[in-house]
């Protein structure tokens, strides 16, 4: 299963490798040159396949606790400030996807969504320390009834050129659905509430829609 965002590259993908495995089999002779034109260009379809590739999750919807908004790896767990929308402290998840991650954006908890809004920026590596308030990168708050409000923030990273956000202010959404998508790599940022009981820790690797983050 493909996500919806990738069906036009997918599509161009396909036209260019079809084209390009019939002219190798008509213009170069030798056999070992041209299986391997052929084969390079499969491999590029296949991996523009695995990035949009939309895996069914079997989320466990539960308003006690976060789950992971997307795959990848823990790289920041820490209490910071939060300048943007709360103006105060809260706890911070930070999870860098890799080019080879699932990209696909799911929402981590049920509830309203009070705020949402783009910024275009840089696009520093994802792991740099100005990442999450200098790059280009989406800022969505949620209103969960057991938490309060969640913010999470879509970042684009150095090969990421476009973030896709599905949430507009005063939906209603439920828990592992699909949020949106950020094409090419970056990281996802959480911010909780203090006192919220972190689940996960550093390095660890995690899926979107399934691990659970936080709980009460």
């Amino acid at each position: 299963m493909f996500h919806k965002e990738g069906a036009k590259i997918i599509l161009i993908a396909t036209v260019i490798v079809t084209a390009w495995i019939l002219l190798a089999d008509a213009f170069i002779s030798l056999v070992w040159l041209k299986m391997t034109v052929q084969t390079i260009g499969l491999l590029f379809l296949i991996l523009i396949l695995q990035f949009f590739r939309n895996p069914k999750r079997n989320t466990p919807i539960d308003d006690n606790h976060i789950i992971a908004p997307v795959d990848g790896k823990v790289v920041v767990i820490e209490e910071v400030f939060e300048p943007e929308y709360f103006k105060d402290k809260r706890l911070q998840v930070s999870i860098f996807m890799s080019p080879i991650n699932v990209h696909v954006t799911r929402y981590a908890s049920n509830g309203k969504i009070n705020f949402s809004k783009y910024h275009p920026g840089k696009y520093l590596v994802a792991w740099h320390p100005k990442a999450s308030t200098e790059n280009e990168r989406t800022t969505v708050v949620i209103e969960n009834r057991i938490f309060g409000e969640i913010l999470y923030r879509q970042i684009a990273g150095a090969l990421a050129r476009r973030i896709v956000n599905y949430a507009q202010e005063g939906m209603q959404v439920v828990q592992g659905t699909d949020a949106g998508f950020i094409k090419f790599g970056s990281r996802v940022d959480l911010f909780l509430p203090l006192g919220t009981k972190i689940k996960v820790t550093l390095n660890q690797t995690v899926k979107g829609g399934e691990t659970v983050v936080a709980e009460k």
